[in-house]
């Protein structure tokens, strides 16, 4: 990997980081405002202009990471790489930043409202852990591929089998947003759903890393 693709990672990385900690920020400031007694569900539920806000944060959030990896990227493949890497990042340290100054979670296994969009995302605080250090980690191999003169073997058959896997986890998500319409705590969270979907997404990308490795050695 060239010098120069090691800074951009670099910067990249970074940026996820400072992101989390300013995602971290507004979220400490809401909790002081609506949780002072400390974070716990049932949800306060938020005013309608409250609410609209919050979405659009989310969905800014989104573009503002999605432009930093098309500036990032040179192939878009590559882009959807850096898009990756700096979501994991972003996500990661947003726990780590939370823990250092509210001491939350307590435990990995808390539960957490995790997106807004296109409904209510609930789950416990591992389980986003776990899928972003898969997407750092998934992100890190094409970016190496991309850079080395790799062609990445992957078929629609492979596209298929990892898009399901990611839309199992989303489900498992999302069963418990009823709960949290209705202002309870969300006392389930399926595991064995989401493991099933990280499954189904994993092994054909693991397949394609290492088809990748044995047809590029020939060359």
């Amino acid at each position: 990997m060239g010098k120069n693709y090691k800074k951009i990672i670099f910067w990249t990385f970074l940026f996820g980081i400072t992101f989390g900690y300013l995602e971290s920020a507004v979220v400490i400031y809401l909790r002081e405002l609506y949780y002072p007694e400390g974070f716990a569900f049932p949800l306060k539920i938020l005013k309608n202009k409250l609410i609209l806000v919050e979405i659009i944060r989310e969905l800014i959030t989104m573009l503002m990471i999605l432009s930093v990896s098309f500036i990032a990227g040179k192939t878009k493949l590559e882009k959807f790489a850096y898009y990756m890497l700096v979501f994991g990042t972003w996500d990661i340290f947003y726990y780590i930043f939370l823990k250092i100054f509210i001491d939350w979670p307590s435990f990995l296994l808390e539960m957490d409202l995790l997106f807004l969009i296109p409904v209510a995302w609930v789950g416990p605080v591992l389980a986003p852990i776990i899928i972003s250090l898969l997407l750092i980690i998934a992100a890190f191999f094409i970016i190496y591929f991309e850079n080395n003169d790799y062609k990445i073997h992957q078929t629609k058959f492979l596209w298929i089998l990892e898009i399901s896997g990611g839309i199992i986890v989303f489900i498992s998500f999302i069963l418990s947003t009823g709960d949290v319409v209705s202002q309870k705590y969300p006392e389930h969270f399926y595991w064995w759903l989401f493991i099933s979907g990280v499954i189904v997404g994993v092994i054909p990308f693991i397949y394609s890393i290492k088809k990748t490795f044995k047809e590029n050695e020939k060359k």
